[in-house]
């Protein structure tokens, strides 16, 4: 196996290192040549430091431009072409999609990886019938596609966009759960901190938790919401950095820009806040946090739900509802510090038994020795 590779593509080379490292680990450790084909990013000098071959992708995963998207394709098809793996591994739509047909093309066998539906599987529009054709075309070739939660693989099985016989379930991405454990709080602030962590934009809930920050700003002054991710201004949804700004004068807000180790963060603070509306696969963010016995407050919603079991790890809010989300925050809040950490412990047992790293690799595997 020692001449075999393995390619994994997605939209940016984040997803691939800090999603899919332990299962890059694991297919190194089998004998694979492991080749990183995605946008590039930050972390593409780690991809490089392990030993993996990184090449760079220019990839508009927003773009509904059908140029853009057919020269898209002809770097698929060229650059699988050129590498000849022997498996392809994708994540995300648009690699999904076109890397699919490129692959189909030169017979490379594909195992795909829907890691959530995003704004397209939210609307009945022209665009959301483009998307859902192509898949229909284009999910007949994968020997394998994985879905992250049941809602999503229902959706696919009900519009006949895929055979049953291919489908698997995964637990989200998983999480190293040695790497992500409990770690003592060092900050000495008698601040009761939510943390929230993800992109900066609105369909994650990030004005909802800012209006409901100035609202509970006079009676809960000890109170203070942690805003962690990247702001990408290219999404229509976005919340920019001046508006961020603003934020932080008017309420409790604050706004901790990005970190190169979440852990650092998460430790700090006393409960998860993601109230998402947004079609998730299941938020990594939150996986990590429940591994580290925090609390989680999210939202009854595709992907979200299946990592928080209400009142036992955690609250679920309804989506877009500023009330139901104020009523769970204060809910959070009126909890004593024994309660408080039943709910993260619980949340840690959850994912030690559903969401360990070592189960999606192991699917991986399998699927691959098929």
């Amino acid at each position: 196996m020692q001449n075999k590779k393995i390619m994994l593509s997605a939209n940016n080379a984040f997803v691939i290192y800090n999603f899919r490292y332990g299962l890059m680990k694991a297919l190194e450790k089998e004998g694979y040549e492991i080749i990183t084909f995605a946008g590039e990013d930050s972390v593409v000098e780690e991809i490089k430091k392990n030993g993996w071959k990184f090449i760079n992708l220019d990839i508009d995963r927003r773009g509904k431009n059908i140029i853009n998207d057919l020269k898209l394709f002809c770097s698929y098809y060229k650059i699988y072409k050129k590498e000849k793996p022997d498996y392809i591994l994708q994540f995300t739509i648009k690699p999904n999609i076109y890397g699919t047909l490129a692959a189909k093309l030169l017979e490379i066998p594909v195992i795909n990886n829907v890691t959530g539906l995003g704004d397209v599987f939210s609307k009945e529009n022209l665009t959301s019938k483009i998307v859902k054709l192509l898949y229909k075309i284009t999910f007949k070739f994968p020997k394998k596609v994985f879905f992250q939660n049941d809602d999503d693989l229902e959706i696919f099985l009900e519009n006949n966009l895929i055979e049953k016989k291919i489908c698997g379930r995964l637990p989200g991405s998983g999480v190293d759960v040695e790497k992500f454990k409990p770690l003592k709080k060092e900050s000495s602030n008698d601040k009761f901190k939510f943390l929230f962590l993800g992109r900066i934009s609105e369909t994650k809930g990030v004005r909802l938790i800012n209006e409901a920050a100035k609202l509970l700003r006079d009676k809960y002054p000890n109170v203070e919401f942690q805003l962690l991710g990247k702001v990408y201004t290219e999404e229509s949804s976005h919340i920019s950095k001046d508006e961020l700004n603003k934020w932080e004068k008017c309420s409790n807000i604050k706004y901790l820009g990005t970190s190169k180790d979440v852990r650092k963060e998460i430790k700090e603070c006393d409960c998860i806040l993601f109230p998402s509306y947004y079609r998730e696969g299941v938020p990594r963010s939150l996986i990590e946090s429940a591994a580290m016995a925090k609390p989680i407050l999210t939202t009854n919603n595709v992907g979200c739900k299946d990592i928080v079991q209400d009142g036992y790890n955690g609250y679920l809010a309804k989506p877009k509802d500023l009330d139901s989300l104020i009523e769970k925050i204060e809910k959070v809040l009126s909890l004593g510090k024994e309660e408080i950490e039943k709910l993260g412990l619980n949340g840690r047992k959850k994912v030690e038994k559903e969401f360990d790293e070592k189960i999606v690799i192991q699917k991986y595997l399998e699927a691959i020795e098929k």
